[in-house]
């Protein structure tokens, strides 16, 4: 059992969500300085938009691959221990993107911060869901929720700020991620996870989660949960823009419309959290807010974002707060496996769901080509009712998990 003293405001929520802010300010940094750096860099405005897409799916494939690895090292090592080192290899890996000369350095390093970016927001998730009760999780998962995205709106007004100088942007990103290192050590390991780890379960063993069919299916929901989330913010926000451009609005700010975008997505992470406490569930909160999410989808395309910047910027807002389920659904991941699965798949899940960007960009340019519809916009919409389905039925066959004790392992 888990001393009595922890609550939503203990210091394990505190870092946990000093720490994603950190997080969320590093991993949208690149779409907010986008223009601006590749600008400083020599790219060609032609180039931009593929070389963004280029970038933006390598970042998403490192946080792939490191959320496997520090899911692993998760239950193998301990929570704690993730959040040592992912932050360490993200500040290191954001500090020398400041660095940066050529479009190749930019790809690889923003990989390597993606590798590091991974184990943040699960590790911070599956310690808090193991010292705090059943009825205070919800409540924590969206403190740290809402603390986070405020690293966006940071992030927006240092570029600002800093009269759109994107290197001292990665410099103050991974000055900060360095300065948090010091908070962590009074961080005390999970005793939930200290108590099975001395036993003979077989700990972060990630072929479990796929090699029984149930597992394996309980997983692969949990991960297609996400996937709307990461199409509104890879797809509809990152690449504003361009739709603005298609809907022939001018003196639309795609930087403005992320951070807007993350001011609406605080305040629907922070209303999933009270709502799914009030009405005891976290899949019915899921359906909700998916539902809100589809209402502001049709509305900006049918509207063609509104007709104008303003109308487009609260549009981008709605998107946002329909959004706000990333860490409803991380917080449902950490419940639906057992101690020694619990960091592997926390971890794993939310890094899986981000690497499916790539997959979906590699749709909607599929869909957008000659050979098939050979419309923008409407390949926009047509990649988001796919997702939108896959999200809707992969929360109607996941269990509930509100209620659920933590305290048991996966054989």
């Amino acid at each position: 059992m888990q001393p009595k003293q922890y609550g939503i405001f203990s210091l394990p929520v505190i870092v946990g969500a000093l720490g994603f802010f950190v997080d969320i300010y590093d991993l949208l940094l690149f779409n907010i300085v986008r223009k601006s750096s590749f600008a400083d860099l020599g790219v060609a405005e032609a180039d931009m938009k593929s070389f963004g897409e280029s970038i933006l799916s390598w970042q998403m494939i490192g946080l792939t691959i490191g959320g496997i690895i520090w899911g692993i090292l998760g239950d193998k090592k301990g929570r704690k221990s993730v959040l040592f080192g992912s932050i360490l290899l993200y500040s290191a890996a954001t500090i020398a993107n400041g660095f940066v000369t050529d479009v190749d350095q930019y790809t690889w390093l923003r990989f390597v911060a993606g590798l590091g970016l991974a184990g943040e927001l699960g590790a911070s998730i599956t310690l808090t869901s193991e010292i705090l009760p059943k009825e205070k999780r919800g409540i924590a998962a969206a403190i740290i929720a809402t603390s986070g995205v405020m690293g966006t709106i940071t992030a927006y007004f240092v570029h600002y700020l800093s009269g759109e100088n994107w290197r001292l942007c990665y410099f103050i990103g991974g000055s900060m991620g360095l300065a948090l290192l010091f908070l962590r050590v009074g961080v005390l390991e999970s005793l939930m996870y200290d108590s099975v780890k001395h036993t003979k379960v077989r700990m972060g063993n990630f072929l479990m989660l796929i090699g029984k069919r149930e597992r394996f299916f309980r997983y692969l929901r949990a991960i297609t949960i996400g996937l709307p989330v990461w199409y509104v913010i890879g797809v509809l926000i990152s690449f504003s823009d361009e739709f603005a451009k298609q809907f022939r609005i001018t003196g639309f700010d795609q930087p403005k419309a992320l951070m807007l975008q993350y001011v609406a997505l605080a305040f629907g992470d922070m209303g999933a959290g009270l709502l799914s406490n009030y009405i005891k569930s976290r899949k019915k909160t899921l359906i909700i807010f998916y539902g809100i999410l589809s209402v502001f989808i049709i509305l900006f395309f049918t509207l063609k974002g509104g007709g104008n910047a303003s109308n487009m910027y609260l549009l981008c807002m709605g998107l946002g707060f329909g959004s706000g389920i990333s860490v409803q659904y991380i917080t449902m991941s950490a419940e639906q496996f057992g101690t020694n699965l619990r960091a592997t798949a926390a971890i794993s899940i939310p890094n899986l769901v981000r690497g499916f960007l790539p997959l979906i960009l590699i749709l909607f340019r599929y869909l957008r080509s000659d050979k098939m519809l050979n419309n923008y916009v409407t390949a926009a919409w047509v990649t988001g009712a796919v997702i939108i389905a896959i999200g809707f039925i992969s929360v109607l066959y996941t269990r509930e998990t509100f209620d659920k004790d933590l305290d048991f392992t996966e054989h």
